[in-house]
């Protein structure tokens, strides 16, 4: 049986973490994480968009019994109370993922809050609901909102200067995420294989553990991340192309049939982000190396710089995911979907995942003398 500190620290059977991959619901996947053993995490990027991108809030709201004409905070109650329902009778282990930029701050504190209310007023939730992830931002000043109220605290950063500011804020794990992953990634490309051990030295300790995120999407990766010392790995696109995701049909169809070098760096709404390579991606990445060159030199940009006709583009091929339009959908996805050929169920994954991991590790005892 593989455990780690991360199993320890949050009380999952298993030292994987399913990303809350957003702005899409996967209220249904985390549900099917929790239950197989690992932390699953709720999106709540998808509450923004209840007026620009309504698609995408109904299918957060729908899929999490909640109503549509709701508040932002009911909505995410409604949601907090099924996934705990749903999780309790087997013990499942889940957080959310909240985006702290701070142009977003003001909605971030509705649903920290929320979080904290829900769990004091439902006191059961605390043996299930556990985590508070955050990401898209300075961790620094959420301290004593997240961890006074007693959840493992949880960021996500693409350097070791990064980890550095998770440490000085108090975060409880630090997730190395490397250039591999999906969707929104960083300005400056640094790999997993450089940036996971880099961020294991600086910041590891008693108090602090690190999990690597970026390529890890099955047993062999995961044993890799154990083995350059993280206390887990933490896996996006593997979980969304599984039969309980609630991602588009299409999307998973996609993943699924992505092959050798299957993605591609374009524009996305907050800058890089790494999609599958379809036409409708490559007509894109010609676009972004026109108008918003940065992404592929390194060099940030924002709102008030970048030409709108790209994140225009990016929504409405969103918008055509939804509609199950392949011709136009543009659909995130990290390079593990070269590695990923079949769509299986949560808790066959999982399975498979640590019986093959175990298996590595094993096979890595054989060159030491």
């Amino acid at each position: 049986m593989i455990k780690s500190r991360l199993c320890e620290k949050v009380g999952i059977r298993y030292p994987i973490i399913q990303a809350g991959m957003g702005p899409f619901s996967n209220n249904n996947l985390c549900v099917a994480a929790a239950n197989a053993g690992v932390l699953g995490l709720l999106s709540t990027s998808g509450l923004f968009n209840k007026q620009d991108q309504p698609w995408v809030y109904n299918a957060f709201v729908d899929s999490g019994e909640a109503n549509r004409d709701d508040d932002m905070a009911t909505v995410l109650e409604s949601v907090l109370k099924r996934t705990y329902r749903l999780v309790k009778d087997k013990g499942g282990i889940f957080g959310i993922n909240v985006m702290v930029s701070a142009e977003l701050k003001q909605y971030s504190e509705i649903m920290i809050d929320t979080a904290i209310r829900v769990r004091e007023e439902n006191p059961d939730m605390k043996n299930n609901f556990k985590v508070i992830f955050t990401s898209a931002g300075d961790p620094v000043g959420w301290k004593d909102k997240i961890k006074g109220a007693g959840f493992t605290w949880m960021h996500v950063v693409p350097s070791v200067k990064g980890a550095l500011r998770c440490k000085k804020a108090g975060v409880d794990v630090i997730v190395a995420s490397g250039h591999e992953g999906g969707f929104h990634t960083s300005w400056e490309p640094v790999h997993s294989m450089i940036l996971l051990p880099a961020v294991v030295e600086a910041v590891s300790d008693e108090n602090t553990l690190v999990c690597g995120a970026g390529g890890f999407c099955d047993g062999k990766t995961l044993a890799a991340a154990l083995v350059l010392g993280a206390d887990g790995a933490q896996m996006g696109t593997r979980f969304l192309a599984t039969q309980e995701s609630d991602f588009h049909q299409i999307w998973k169809e996609g993943v699924v049939a992505a092959g050798d070098r299957g993605t591609l760096v374009a524009r996305g709404f907050v800058g890089p982000a790494r999609w599958l390579k379809t036409p409708r991606s490559d007509e894109h990445a010609k676009n972004t190396l026109q108008k918003s060159p940065g992404v592929f030199l390194g060099t940030p940009d924002d709102y008030t710089t970048i030409d709108m006709s790209l994140i225009e583009f990016e929504v409405e091929s969103i918008k055509a995911v939804y509609e199950g339009n392949k011709e136009k959908a543009l659909m995130a996805a990290g390079e593990g979907a070269q590695r990923i050929n079949d769509m299986p169920k949560v808790d066959d994954l999982v399975q498979t995942m640590v019986k093959d991991a175990e298996a590595a590790l094993k096979g890595v005892q054989k060159y030491v003398a």
